[in-house]
């Protein structure tokens, strides 16, 4: 099948489901996988964490879809400009906005109209005069470059089907000695074929995931320095939503030695100095001009 068609199908999928759970409890996003692929009676909470004691924690906006709290270790500062990836109904947005203050900006991208319109419902019955929402896309953001000081983002990156492009606008959009919070799902093994093909785990976060050693490859080759996992955790699936799609057997072996899927938070920075800007003789990676110096930069990558 086409890849472009096969990626467009992937966000029309993702689109849809959001669109859905815009429209349920976060009870029911909770129990979920971030909101999709059917609410567990086993466990409940599968990978978001407690936001209510953060300030600026709104509970209107937070819908129970994250894996982690990028914002608390964003390092945001009164005055910066932020911008939230996937912001939803604006529960990441509104505790950066208490970090930037009144003086500083928060900018929402998130691309289902559903939640955009939830996001913009609760701006207004906050007031909040700096915090804006705009529909877009992850791959293509609707953003100038270097204009944003800090990118946050809590569970979303794994949907995005080109990974490579969302971390090049990443790093376009930031401002030359900005950096990036992000909290994601990652795999530590290869994820069986039947979960990898569900359309409904594609849409909760799981079999859109990277590989994390892929993940980190492909942050640094969008030119990020100082790239680092502040937190860990692992998610585990439970059985009742892994039967709908693996044997019994299949199952009891996931039960046993686990699904490999975590939950990690990302640090990284926009350095403000270039240092890789040529190819190495063998035309194979980049290299600082002089010394020769690996820059852990891919031939392809735009680090430079």
């Amino acid at each position: 099948m086409d890849t472009v068609k096969t990626a467009e199908q992937l966000k029309e999928n993702v689109r849809n489901t959001y669109a859905e759970i815009a429209s349920q409890s976060k009870e029911a996003n909770a129990a979920s996988c971030c909101g999709a692929g059917g609410c567990s009676t086993e466990v409940y909470n599968i990978m978001s964490e407690e936001y209510a004691g953060l300030k600026g924690y709104t509970s209107d906006a937070d819908l129970g879809l994250g894996c982690g709290l990028p914002t608390e270790t964003a390092g945001i500062k009164p005055g910066n400009t932020v911008l939230d990836l996937g912001s939803g109904a604006g529960n990441d947005a509104f505790v950066a906005r208490a970090a930037t203050g009144a003086d500083g900006r928060v900018i929402g991208v998130d691309f289902t109209p559903e939640m955009i319109a939830k996001a913009k419902a609760n701006a207004v019955k906050l007031g909040f005069a700096n915090v804006e929402f705009r529909q877009g896309d992850i791959e293509s953001l609707p953003l100038s470059a270097d204009m944003v000081d800090v990118v946050v983002s809590n569970c979303v990156l794994n949907l995005v089907p080109d990974k490579k492009k969302a971390f090049a606008e990443m790093h376009r959009v930031l401002r030359k000695g900005g950096h990036f919070s992000v909290s994601d799902i990652v795999l530590t093994r290869e994820l069986p074929n039947e979960l990898r093909q569900a359309a409904e785990l594609y849409a909760g976060c799981v079999t859109g995931a990277s590989q994390e050693a892929d993940y980190m490859r492909i942050i640094a080759e969008a030119g990020f320095t100082n790239v680092k996992v502040l937190k860990r955790k692992a998610i585990t699936i439970p059985g009742d939503i892994l039967s709908r799609y693996l044997s019994d057997e299949a199952v009891a072996n996931v039960k046993k030695e686990g699904l490999g899927v975590e939950s990690i938070t990302v640090y990284g920075e926009k350095t403000t100095e270039t240092k890789c800007c040529e190819p190495n003789a063998e035309n194979t990676e980049k290299v600082v001009i002089a010394t020769g110096e690996d820059c852990g930069c891919g031939i392809g990558s735009s680090c430079c």
